[in-house]
């Protein structure tokens, strides 16, 4: 698993980053997965390029296998808007697994 591409520039030639691990980890799997296209939140994403979307998804899963918890079980959260604690304006997954995920959340 990749660590946080500091830097990383999204430009027409560069494409998207790999996963990478959150720098705020919330479980022992915390991976981000983030499309190169722009939208602020979810919503519009799965508006506009609903594709795209489901790419990430499909992305999510592979990375709860590759982290060996899909069998045990694991979250898929897009934090939208800055009441669910969206801290940062570009749509993007975040993987969460390794441990008991209680719910309601929070």
């Amino acid at each position: 698993m990749a660590a946080c591409p500091a830097g990383w520039q999204d430009t027409p030639t560069n494409p998207p980053p790999p996963p990478f691990r959150d720098i705020n980890p919330q479980a022992p799997t915390h991976v981000l997965v983030i499309p190169k296209v722009h939208y602020p939140d979810a919503a519009s994403l799965a508006a506009a390029e609903p594709g795209v979307a489901a790419d990430i998804l499909r992305e999510a899963a592979q990375v709860a296998a590759d982290e060996k918890i899909d069998d045990h079980g694991y979250r898929i959260v897009f934090n939208t808007g800055s009441g669910a604690g969206q801290t940062v304006w570009h749509a993007h997954a975040h993987v969460l697994g390794g441990r008991g995920l209680q719910w309601p959340p929070g």
